[in-house]
């Protein structure tokens, strides 16, 4: 795995991380249908290239549109992480 896709996997997770909130892991993880330890791992990058489904799983659970997701995961190395909701 490459640099680069270590960084796009931190930075997913960082993403989904900030949209879910106050949100409780557990909250998340439920909703999404994936243990709470998938979504640690996604969250801290330990997961860099989830699969599909089970990203948009966990936007779906915290309100966030694929598209935002999207943007933000590829945006240029350096770039602030846009706030979302």
């Amino acid at each position: 795995m490459s640099e680069a896709e270590r960084e796009r996997g931190q930075r997913l997770g960082a993403v989904l991380r900030r949209a879910r909130g106050a949100r409780s892991m557990v909250e998340v993880a439920a909703s999404a249908a994936i243990s709470v330890e998938t979504l640690r791992k996604i969250e801290t990058g330990r997961i860099p290239t989830p699969a599909f489904f089970t990203v948009a799983a966990v936007a779906d659970a915290v309100d966030l549109p694929l598209d935002t997701l999207r943007d933000a995961v590829e945006a240029p190395p350096g770039t602030e992480l846009p706030q979302v909701s």
